[in-house]
């Protein structure tokens, strides 16, 4: 490397691929070739992953070679575990593909610095970019160079900023680690985005309602633009780092006029002819009114139609399921034999929103179904703070209409009566139709009303009608003449039937 060797800037920035899909949308395609950027997290917030899965996506996908440069944790412990995410470090540093830095201290030796520099490093980072000849550096992390190295911080900061600046003028796409000290505040322990990085990304790893929630923000990049505010993302094995972004909401989609059959005749005709191919459909209405046979004639009317289903249940079993849609007489079993529906049914707590989504689009990115059912969207509110599971509805109903699937997601009132749930509030203006079902009542007797309160794109009818529900299914009747308010929560009027 020369020192003194001119660094050509591009008119427009190169980029270079993460690895993580979700977050390269955030920054417009990638990093920045021949950058250095600075990422900072609490312990456990997954830098080191993050840094890793770099390398890796650049080694598999791209024949771009890396080394890691690590102060905190051995090579032989890193090499291990990154094994849990399918990167095989060890063989790749064998074929020559990734050459790794062991720049840790030794154990319980404390260096005391005066006049010093940091040459020798920079030479054992130059013989192994070389040895590899590398595109992408790793240097994992900053922060423990500061902490067992004592002295004048400002001439460790110097002797950083002349590696990253020999880094990048070789055209190494440079990444570096750092701590933080709390979720919310300074960047980093020692500030060192202040005076080494292009880009500054921050992970965070909250406790919201006795969960973490892990978040990623991209504060800076400088000379190209990027998306502002945190993005969810969750860690997985045999996946690492996986991120969803909020601005895949980009209302970009094209909209079809293909009609899909809702399952029931009746709904399809209030509906004007039935649901679009790519809308999603909300259901809403108090336990015991029907949100469940809905979604089983929706899914019955696909099979039956030749399409392919899938059912994520987060309130009854499969057991419960299947023995209701067997009394509506829908054969659930058969529908799985044949492959043509997939029933997954977890509770809301079993993991984190971002690992449900995940979960969702890698089954629907396998099955390719035309129909997707959530029963009910309501019950995941449990498991996040409201910012977070609005962020899970933009990001699923998102997917969805991107892949032009049919959906329909249940929501359960907040009374028997009737009165807007906070998913009404949170995916009103997200989906394409909300049908909503109310317990009616007329003196002493109890009756059920079914009305359509918007469908998107095209004209539907108006009034509620009153169903009954027997052993075989829903049946719609004539409409109210007189009815109370629908989106009372209060005692409603008498009316005529």
């Amino acid at each position: 490397m020369n020192d003194d060797a001119e660094l050509q800037i591009p008119d427009v920035l190169e980029r270079v691929r993460t690895g993580v899909d979700a977050f390269d949308e955030l920054v417009m395609g990638g990093l920045p070739r021949a950058r250095t950027t600075v990422v900072g997290g609490t312990p456990g917030s997954g830098k080191t992953i993050f840094a890793a899965q770099f390398l890796a996506h650049g080694i598999q996908n791209y024949g771009e070679h890396g080394v890691l440069v690590t102060f905190e944790e051995s090579p032989a412990d890193i090499e291990a575990n990154m094994r849990s995410f399918g990167w095989d470090f060890a063989k790749w540093r064998k074929e020559g593909r990734l050459a790794v830095v062991d720049a840790s201290p030794p154990t319980n030796d404390e260096i005391v610095i005066g006049d010093f520099d940091l040459a020798g490093l920079l030479s054992r980072i130059e013989h192994a970019v070389k040895s590899v000849n590398a595109k992408r550096i790793v240097l994992d992390s900053l922060t423990q160079l500061f902490d067992h190295f004592l002295g004048d911080s400002a001439v460790l900061r110097r002797e950083v900023f002349r590696i990253s600046g020999a880094l990048k003028k070789s055209g190494l796409t440079v990444l570096m680690t750092a701590e933080r000290n709390a979720e919310y505040g300074e960047i980093t322990r020692h500030r060192l985005e202040e005076f080494v990085a292009d880009n500054v990304v921050i992970l965070r790893n909250v406790l919201q309602r006795e969960k973490r929630r892990r978040t990623i923000e991209v504060l800076k990049m400088r000379g190209s633009h990027h998306v502002e505010g945190e993005a969810p993302f969750t860690i997985l094995t045999d996946h690492g780092f996986v991120a969803v972004p909020l601005s895949s909401l980009r209302l970009e989609q094209q909209s079809s006029n293909l009609r899909v059959t809702s399952g029931n005749p009746a709904i399809d005709e209030m509906c004007g002819g039935g649901f679009f191919r790519d809308s999603v459909t909300l259901v809403s209405g108090a336990t015991g009114t029907g949100k469940t046979l809905l979604v089983t004639n929706f899914l019955a009317g696909g099979v039956a139609a030749g399409e392919r289903a899938i059912l994520f249940g987060y309130e009854e079993s499969r057991g419960q399921l299947f023995r209701n849609a067997a009394g509506w007489g829908v054969d659930f079993d058969a529908m799985e034999t044949e492959q043509k529906l997939k029933v997954v049914c977890l509770y809301p707590e079993a993991q984190g929103l971002a690992d449900h989504l995940v979960m969702i689009q890698n089954l629907v990115d396998e099955l390719k179904p035309n129909r997707i059912a959530i029963d009910s969207i309501s019950a995941l509110e449990r498991v996040a703070a409201d910012v977070g599971f609005r962020e899970f509805l933009i990001s699923l109903t998102s997917f969805i209409k991107k892949r032009e699937i049919a959906g329909l997601y249940t929501a359960t009132s907040k009374s028997l009566v009737g009165g807007e749930t906070a998913s009404e509030q949170h995916i009103s203006t997200l989906t394409d139709s909300i049908i909503l079902l109310r317990y009616m009542q007329d003196q002493d007797i109890m009756h059920r009303g079914l009305m359509v309160l918007k469908m998107r794109g095209s004209e539907h009818a108006k009034e509620i009608r009153r169903f009954t529900i027997d052993g075989r299914g829903m049946h719609l009747g004539e409409p109210f003449k007189r009815a109370p308010n629908v989106f009372s929560s209060g005692t409603p009027e008498s009316y005529t039937l």
